[in-house]
């Protein structure tokens, strides 16, 4: 344990209270189909600042991988096309943002980010599903996922009104894609180092036992008190990330 600290450059309850916010952010991901970047990335921000996105980013990856293969038979296939297509452009901004700023710049970002994406999940407007708002929605989503890996708002948004499994399975199959060629855009861009990996491995065992507990809250969170409390932590969090980085 001594020796997985001091790779982590945490304390022992540093390493505690992440694991437990990752663990959360898995289970609020894993019942109603987003969340997990938006709770986790303002709790690594506040502790290893340094190795964001890329580390949320791959901790993430295992979480999208279960939560599309959980609900396959429920995916909406042709969004994986859209959204992708989409979501190139996006990445390349993302990766952009991440080479020309410095940390603190950056972290400012993400702490942004994370304000308005919780805004944008709480207005919560009823958007049509077509090619053109899943593009949309992708193009949005990857400039928000690379930077600073919460893309999962404006495809949350898009299928908000969708049914449980629906929306679960096809933004998990949507993030799948997306996270794989975010973290791509990021090797690519030389921001992909061993502390990342090791840092995002560290702390899958926890989402892993968040995505399986999830399977026991689909029906009670879908539409109850989780959520809004869920995008007001986050939004306090994101403020407080904000402040810190301007302070």
């Amino acid at each position: 344990m001594e020796a997985l600290l001091a790779e982590l450059e945490l304390t022992g309850a540093a390493l505690a209270f992440v694991w437990s916010i990752v663990f959360l952010g898995a289970l609020v991901q894993g019942s109603i189909g987003f969340g997990l970047n938006l709770i986790v990335v303002p709790a690594i921000a506040a502790a290893r600042p340094e190795v964001l996105p890329a580390a949320s980013i791959i901790l993430a990856l295992p979480m999208t991988l279960g939560s599309a293969a959980r609900e396959w038979s429920h995916v909406d296939r042709e969004a994986i096309l859209w959204t992708t297509l989409g979501r190139l452009p996006g990445i390349a901004g993302g990766a952009w943002l991440v080479v020309v700023l410095a940390p603190d710049q950056l972290a400012l970002v993400i702490g942004a980010t994370v304000v308005f994406a919780s805004a944008m999940s709480v207005a919560a407007p009823r958007i049509e599903i077509t090619r053109a708002s899943q593009a949309g929605a992708g193009l949005l989503g990857g400039l928000m996922g690379t930077s600073s890996s919460i893309g999962g708002p404006p495809m949350a948004l898009l299928y908000q009104h969708e049914s449980g499994p629906v929306m679960r399975s096809t933004l998990g199959a949507t993030f799948l894609v997306g996270t794989g060629l975010s973290l791509l855009a990021l090797i690519a861009a030389g921001e992909v180092r061993a502390e990342h990996w090791g840092f995002g491995i560290a702390m899958m065992p926890a989402v892993l036992l968040g995505l399986f507990a999830s399977r026991y809250f689909h029906g009670r969170l879908e539409g109850g008190w989780l959520r809004p409390c869920m995008l007001g932590f986050a939004a306090l969090s994101g403020l407080a990330v904000v402040v810190r980085g301007l302070l």
